[in-house]
Formats: structure tokens, sequence, C-alpha cells
């Protein structure tokens, strides 16, 4: 992966992801553009006309703020040795990193903690990058120290477009891995684009594969393929994101939705 784009944001999780991109860029011989958004509609105020405005001072203090991330972030970079850039945008999180996105090869933000988003914690925005972008979003856990892709992947697979777009995207990275692990959860009578297909179409990028058909057990889809993941002692994951619509995994649950929640590793995803 040649261009990794890093979300930079002041929070308790900036570390996280500035590690991985690091592990990332240097894993591939990859080059890391920085992308600092200031969300300006968050500090816009009403008036009782009914206009809005942002006051000046408020500005000069966000970008003073700003200019002190970006020195502090900017002087890591060069001491970790890795090429970079910097870019800044003004407006919505999520937009300004899906058109900074369009010729990136990986979208590094961060897997928020479950319960109530803290003030200084991640933006919650996996979820709308996986289903709105064209590449494949790495979600880091908030805590993390490292990205380990030389280490254990997991892909779940179920045979879906969403798989199948997440395993492709998937393959520079698949290639530094140890150990490859294509997981399929018992579902009697969905054999339509089998685990096998997906292990030959690696080998034919030189990648050896494992395939796994895990047991269900009386076990949610989730349930068993978290167990999965956790027997197989993974660094990292593969998988599909919203294979239904966003709608039916949030009133009836799903896999993306729990390991949203659930996940302890990173997540690379793809809609």
């Amino acid at each position: 992966m040649k261009t990794i784009l890093l979300h930079i944001h002041d929070d308790t999780a900036q570390e996280s992801r500035l590690q991985a991109a690091f592990d990332i860029a240097r894993a591939t011989g990859g080059h890391i553009s920085c992308l600092q958004v200031t969300p300006i509609q968050d500090y816009v105020a009403m008036d009782m006309f009914g206009g809005s405005y942002v006051l000046p001072a408020d500005i000069a203090y966000i970008r003073e703020q700003e200019a002190k991330e970006r020195t502090e972030i900017e002087t890591r970079l060069t001491r970790e040795g890795v090429s970079w850039d910097w870019r800044h945008m003004d407006g919505d999180v999520v937009r300004c990193l899906l058109h900074a996105s369009r010729l990136a090869d990986v979208v590094v933000v961060t897997l928020p903690p479950a319960g109530r988003r803290a003030d200084d914690g991640p933006l919650s925005i996996v979820a709308d990058l996986a289903v709105s972008s064209r590449h494949p979003v790495l979600a880091v856990p908030h805590d993390v120290a490292a990205f380990n892709c030389a280490g254990h992947a997991v892909i779940a697979w179920d045979g879906s477009h969403e798989a199948a777009i997440a395993l492709s995207a998937a393959v520079p990275l698949l290639k530094v891995a140890e150990q490859v692990h294509i997981v399929t959860v018992e579902e009697p009578g969905k054999r339509d684009f089998p685990a096998t297909d997906a292990s030959e179409y690696l080998s034919r990028h030189g990648i050896h594969s494992e395939l796994h058909e895990w047991p269900r057990k009386d076990r949610t889809i989730e349930e068993a393929l978290a167990n999965a993941i956790n027997e197989l002692a993974a660094d990292w994951i593969v998988m599909g994101a919203f294979g239904h619509s966003r709608l039916r995994e949030t009133m009836f649950g799903g896999v993306t939705r729990y390991l949203l929640g659930a996940a302890r590793v990173p997540l690379l995803l793809a809609h």
C-alpha cells in the first residue's frame, strides 16, 4: 500500500493511528498523506434572526491549536524517517476524508471504544467511511500500540461482494503476513462463492492461506467469528463491511456492527 491516508485529529487515539500508519509504511514502502480537518460547522453559532457565524476569536484559537498540533506531528514524522506530506481541509470530516482518499490505497482511522464518546475521544466515523469509500478503511482500536501486519491475518469470508472487495484490497498487506487464515462460519446451504475460490485467488498472488470452516455451536455468526479470531490469535482482520443495509444491521445487529463494537485488533474494512 503505497499511499496511506492518515486522519489527523487531536484526540486520545492519535498515537495509535500514527503508529499504524508507520507500520504500514515500513512494511510496504508506503507514503503517509496526513489530512488535518477542521469541522468548521461545529463552531457555527446562530443568532435570533436565523443568521449563522463563527467568532473571529474562535477561529484564531482553532488555527493556533492546529498549527501547534501540526508542528508536533511533523517533528515526529521526520524523526520516524518515513515519507509523508501534509494537507488541511475545512468541512465535514467524513466528506473531506472521502475527497482526499480518491488516490489513496488505505484510510487509517480509529475504531472508537464502546460507550459514550468522551470530549477528547476519537470521532465515530468508521461506519460512514467504510460504506462510502471506494478504498479500504483500516479501523485501529484506540489503545493499540502497533499494527502487526506481519503477524496473523484472519479473513472473514462469507462469499459476498463486500468480502471479495476487502480481500482484493488487502493483498499488499497479506503478502507480508506470517499466516493468513480464511474463516467461514458454518451456514448450511450457502456455497455461492466458496472459500476455496478465495484461497485460489490469493495463491495467484503468492499468498499461502489456511481454510477454516468454523462451527456455529448454537452461537450467532458474529459470536462464532469472534471465537475464531481469538483461537487463531489474529493480529488483524479483513472483512467486508455492511453486507446488509446499515438500517438492518442497526435494528437487528450484524457481523460488522458487532465487530465495530467488540474488536480488539485492527479491522481492514471494505464495502
